[in-house]
């Protein structure tokens, strides 16, 4: 479960976010929506327990992400955060190798080459595996980097835009994969992310988070919380969910 009771968070003494209350727990994907600078990247770090609000409580499973120390965070949670940056020499399974850390600190074990293993076949990148990160397309690089945190494997997921620049044929993939992957059953992760795009909220997401000017607007299951009126409100422009071909869909009212 993650809890967050009256979060504020404040930068050189402007509010980022305001008083923030939620709860939800494991399983599926929980999507961060909201207009820019409405404080979604800053939830989904503060969340992970690397910004520290000024006021308030975040608990994980148990876990004050507030007072914790970094390698009990990095067992409750995995953040790929925008633009992560690594040197373009190394290989996929190099990078993948990264999300193995906290379990190894250094000394890497049999469980940790399956554990990466795993990460390469669940992701389709055992043919890429011995690739440089250079020679790879937009949307495989970024398969990579969600495999990373993926061989963290911490019960939560956290993805900053990682649908950013890709196609939507890349960003389709990696929903798709995602949303198989925090069905219920073995092996289950839950996972928060943040969209820009409100079709692929719609279409994956089993909770939505709206976020405006720092507050939150509304939470809950999206068959309920994600309404034409919410997200116009939401926005300042007149939205509309329709169905379309057994989908829902986001578009000008």
């Amino acid at each position: 479960m993650i809890q967050l009771d009256s979060v504020s968070v404040e930068k050189n003494g402007s509010p980022i976010l305001t008083d923030v209350s939620l709860c939800f727990g494991q399983g599926g994907i929980t999507a961060l929506i909201g207009p820019n600078g409405a404080g979604k990247s800053t939830l989904l770090h503060t969340i992970a327990g690397l910004t520290s609000p000024v006021r308030g409580q975040v608990m994980v499973e148990g876990l004050d992400m507030v007072r914790a120390r970094p390698e009990q965070r990095a067992r409750h949670v995995a953040l790929l955060a925008q633009n992560e940056s690594v040197t373009a020499r190394l290989t996929v399974r190099d990078l993948v190798e990264f999300g193995r850390w906290p379990h190894h600190r250094g000394r890497p074990r049999e469980i940790d080459r399956v554990k990466v293993a795993e990460a390469l076949g669940t992701f389709d990148l055992d043919g890429l595996a011995d690739r440089r990160l250079d020679a790879l397309s937009g949307g495989q690089r970024q398969r990579a980097f969600v495999a990373m945190a993926w061989a963290q494997e911490t019960s939560w997921l956290l993805l900053d835009e990682p649908l950013s620049a890709l196609d939507p044929r890349h960003a389709r993939d990696i929903m798709d994969r995602l949303h198989a992957l925090t069905r219920p059953g073995a092996g289950q992760r839950s996972v928060v992310i943040v969209l820009h795009d409100l079709s692929v909220a719609a279409r994956y997401a089993d909770r939505i988070v709206a976020l405006k000017d720092g507050r939150l607007v509304t939470s809950g299951p999206r068959v309920l919380a994600m309404t034409g009126a919410m997200l116009s409100d939401l926005f300042g422009t007149r939205l509309a969910v329709e169905r379309v071909a057994g989908r829902d869909v986001v578009l000008p009212a």
